[in-house]
């Protein structure tokens, strides 16, 4: 079987189906039952984000569709499962660079070099995770791989069993997944998306995780994803020769119509244009063509059969407003300092620009960045040195990987939770260097002890608790501290695990918590804790009631 540029792009667009079809699946796997699990969330959002990567480029070559699919990747990546997975496929990019078509063999070397990049970027790796499950992948493929004429499903199907088999076991290597009843989702992620790919090689149905299957029609494979994170400024514009960039479907064709039709039509194309991809079968036709007669493309299509999704642009005039953008953003002088943070919730957006963070960015628990969007925001504030505050652990990683690609000077402070980032951002001060804002910024962040008050949304055992769905849980250094059916019992006993040889504590109170409720609680906290400073600030984060911070 040959497995060459489209073939392995078919691969792609069905693994990331498959994601997307069980991305609330996996999502339900997260080990703390809160409402704001997102490892199949973040990782069906970082491969769309290839996929739209994929999907912009013209070639059929099969090394520069994955250099596209990780390049995809990462722009997209969120959350430390997202950007695992966008190293894993550099490594794919890396072993099928000069490569015509995929075999057995540097199929098992794009794993092993995903494997070790994916590794490399994690400070301190855990076993039990997304990166055991794709190292015992890649071990099983470079065994599976040996021998002469190795048939490549029978290869695949084999790596794939490896991984569903060490993914049983990632219980017996984390506890608290053991505890939560549950197998790593992250590792369950790649292996659904690897599963999808293998489904969509064979033929067969896409399964959702559930055991349902589910028919995917190839227009759906091939069809683009919504182009919102799409870059227009990373195409090269310097020697257009066809100005308009044409793109539609044809559906309902002719019943005159064969594929000899398609391809003379495809023929034809090349005559009035290049950048030519003519995609699909007799029951649907996706056109891209880059041409200066998007008149004449479009008559030829409807010899064929009805147009739907029409779109042309002037790639002229892109470039145009590109370069326009780019001369008045040299005209902009450069500070010296800048601060970036991640927050949710409008009251805590205003606490940070109140402590003079230049942007903040929308994202939390509830929705991870992507490394676009903080390196976008690094690239916006236009100073020689920025202060990236991620304020969550599952953001640190994506906020590393910007700061490799940003051209400045940038300092990933790394704080947790959104009270280690208000205390960070406390100590910025421009009289001081860089390197000495980052270290106060860094000491800040190890006197603060957090708290967060939510419901749960399934049931579980965890720390010694019993919980069940709807419970309201206290958690503190991610571990449940608390439980009850009450938000005020619930918070005070949460309290108690962090008011030990604390002076002072702030109440951050959160969507559908009122003023006068927050001012009730701080009230009760302070009749407990006579000596301890207790003030409370509109948060407006989702899901969460209260965070709370004690220092």
């Amino acid at each position: 079987m040959k497995i060459d540029g489209l073939k392995f792009k078919e691969m792609l667009a069905g693994g990331a189906k498959a994601l997307e079809l069980n991305r609330q699946t996996i999502d339900d796997l997260n080990v703390f039952p809160v409402p704001d699990g997102d490892t199949g969330t973040n990782m069906s959002l970082t491969i769309q984000s290839a996929i739209r990567e994929v999907n912009t480029s013209d070639s059929i070559l099969l090394d520069e569709i994955a250099l596209a699919f990780s390049k995809g990747a990462l722009w997209g990546a969120r959350g430390n499962s997202g950007t695992i997975s966008s190293q894993i496929f550099k490594g794919f990019a890396v072993a099928l660079s000069g490569k015509a078509e995929v075999t057995p063999k540097n199929f098992a070397e794009c794993l092993q070099k995903g494997s070790e990049i994916a590794y490399s970027v994690v400070e301190k790796p855990k076993e039990g995770t997304i990166l055991t499950v794709i190292r015992v992948m890649a071990e099983t493929a470079q065994s599976a791989a040996k021998g002469r004429k190795v048939e490549f499903t029978e290869f695949f199907q084999k790596v794939l069993t490896a991984g569903e088999e060490i993914l049983q076991k990632t219980p017996e290597m984390l506890p608290v997944l053991a505890k939560a009843g549950v197998v790593d989702a992250g590792g369950r992620g790649i292996l659904t998306l690897f599963d999808g790919m293998y489904r969509t090689l064979v033929g067969e149905e896409l399964v959702l995780l559930s055991g349902e299957t589910i028919r995917v029609d190839k227009k759906e494979l091939m069809a683009n994803p919504e182009q919102k994170d799409f870059d227009s400024s990373k195409n090269d514009y310097d020697h257009i020769t066809f100005q308009y960039c044409t793109e539609f479907f044809i559906t309902h064709l002719n019943k005159t119509v064969t594929s000899a039709s398609i391809d003379k039509y495809r023929d034809y194309l090349q005559t009035i244009g290049d950048c030519v991809l003519v995609i699909g079968d007799l029951e649907l036709v996706k056109t891209h063509v880059h041409t200066n007669h998007p008149d004449r493309a479009l008559k030829a299509a409807l010899g064929l059969g009805e147009l739907v999704d029409i779109k042309i642009e002037n790639m002229l005039e892109q470039h145009r407003k590109i370069e326009s953008k780019k001369e008045e953003q040299k005209a902009v002088p450069l500070k010296d300092f800048a601060m970036v943070s991640v927050c949710c919730g409008e009251g805590m957006e205003n606490i940070f620009k109140d402590l003079l963070v230049d942007i903040v960015v929308e994202g939390g628990q509830t929705m991870n960045p992507s490394v676009y969007d903080i390196l976008g925001a690094i690239n916006d504030v236009k100073a020689k040195n920025v202060f990236v505050l991620p304020n969550n652990s599952n953001i640190i990683l994506s906020a590393n990987q910007a700061a490799e690609l940003a051209e400045c000077n940038v300092f990933v402070v790394p704080t947790t939770n959104m009270p280690e980032g208000i205390s960070a951002a406390l100590q910025f001060t421009e009289d001081s260097t860089a390197e000495e804002i980052f270290e106060n910024m860094s000491a800040a962040i190890k006197g603060v002890s957090c708290a967060e008050i939510t419901h749960a949304v399934r049931s579980t055992r965890m720390n010694g608790f019993s919980v069940k769905e709807g419970d309201i849980i206290g958690i503190t250094d991610k571990k449940i501290v608390a439980r009850s059916q009450s938000i005020e019992e619930t918070t005070l006993n949460t309290v108690k695990k962090l008011a030990d040889n604390k002076d002072v504590l702030t109440i951050y109170f959160g969507e559908g918590v009122t003023e006068e409720d927050a001012a009730n609680m701080a009230d009760k906290i302070t009749a407990l804790y006579k000596d301890l400073e207790v003030s409370y600030y509109f948060g407006g984060q989702p899901h969460y009631y209260y965070i709370i911070s004690a220092e």
